[in-house]
């Protein structure tokens, strides 16, 4: 099923920004709440990845199963799909994870086969609300953070030619933050990737691998915080400010850092959205090409299974503008559950066609949709 789609704001849109055309596809009607994109197969076009299968580009028509994913009370125990070559074998492996097999995983690429791949268990972590991905030693390689209490993070072995190994160190905090709500940049502008936290945040050491150097900030309470929660300069003075959605709540605000007359660090609230619901993923890119990044996020459809306020609205996917904190939301998809499509936990920004537009790969427990962007309305 394809169904156009024109991006409207329903705030009043930017004079810079241009109204974009997208195209709604539903990929498939698999219910898993995390995807990516990977050329799984080395054929030169992107597939899609989500949960047990991965799609076939660059129509996404075929598609081929990966594993049996624990199912558990309507989840599907898979709540991040991150392409990285785990055994240096060349080809793309899936880092995965979840809440009820508690464990860090990744799914091993059969060589672009079509047939099932191996999951090897990594560490038992605890519950995992998501895995995120970041940089912390400036390597070029992004280390995994599974988002636990206490935190645990883990550095893929790599031979003296930079492959990987097949094997992870893993460190643990096992003071500070946890739990619901996770992020991380550099909040204190020294150059070093700190951790964002629902309750504070943990500043990096010089060594961020020295797990009992990092500092506890206990500066504010987020509540039921996205899972990411996004660092950014927004208003662009200089110091960096963070952007966190309520996951199980209303509410889509960001933080503007700031220095109380003693000279401590102040934290003042910006509210964004007050009357949307479960904002539990998003991500920062380039969807329009202005060379700013925009905001992409949208309603978590049935997050808690119906348990959650603003369980029955609407859902929808959008971006922001960000406009140095004066932000402006452009609808991309909004609707009864059904009719629109929503945002899961790990949703994918890639340009999947190659047209020089980044497209977005939202699943979620009403299906996979890919929304494929085609520029502005006046080039299609």
């Amino acid at each position: 099923m394809i169904s156009l789609i024109l991006a409207a704001a329903a705030a009043v849109q930017g004079a810079d920004a241009p109204m974009l055309h997208f195209e709604r596809e539903r990929i498939g009607a698999e219910t898993y709440e995390a995807a990516s994109v990977m050329d799984v197969d080395k054929d030169g076009k992107l597939d899609i990845v989500s949960g047990g299968f991965w799609y076939a580009g660059p129509d996404f028509q075929a598609k081929h199963k990966i594993a049996t994913i624990m199912y558990v009370s309507e989840y599907y125990d898979d709540f991040s799909d991150y392409p990285m070559d785990v055994n240096g074998d060349g080809y793309l492996d899936i880092v995965a994870g979840g809440w009820f097999g508690m464990k860090m995983q990744w799914r091993e690429n059969p060589k672009g086969a079509t047939t099932e791949w191996t999951t090897h268990d990594v560490k038992e972590t605890g519950n995992i609300e998501r895995n995120c991905f970041y940089d912390i030693d400036g390597d070029g390689h992004v280390e995994v953070f599974s988002t636990t209490s206490p935190v645990h993070f883990f550095r893929l072995k790599r031979d003296a030619e930079g492959k990987g190994t097949g094997e992870f160190e893993h460190f643990a905090i096992n003071e500070g933050g946890g739990g619901h709500g996770f992020g991380a940049g550099d909040l204190n502008m020294d150059g070093r990737m700190d951790m964002i936290f629902a309750t504070g945040w943990m500043e990096a050491p010089e060594d961020p691998f020295n797990t009992k150097a990092w500092t506890w900030h206990p500066e504010f309470n987020l509540g039921m915080a996205s899972v990411p929660i996004l660092v950014l300069d927004v208003n662009r003075d200089g110091v960096n400010d963070f952007i966190v959605g309520q996951g199980h709540d209303y509410g889509l605000a960001w933080y503007e850092q700031g220095k109380k007359a003693d000279g401590t660090r102040d934290w003042i609230k910006h509210d964004i959205e007050t009357k949307r619901s479960q904002f539990h993923e998003m991500q920062l890119a380039d969807v329009d090409n202005d060379g700013e990044p925009e905001l992409v996020t949208g309603k978590r459809w049935r997050a808690h299974n119906d348990n959650d306020p603003g369980a029955f609205d609407p859902v929808g996917v959008y971006y922001y503008e960000i406009n140095g904190g004066n932000f402006e939301r452009i609808t991309l998809d909004y609707g009864p559950a059904g009719e629109a499509s929503g945002v899961g936990i790990y949703l994918w920004i890639e340009d999947v066609d190659n047209n020089g537009w980044k497209d977005i790969v939202a699943p979620g427990k009403d299906g996979l949709y890919l929304f494929r962007n085609f520029g502005p309305v006046e080039a299609k």
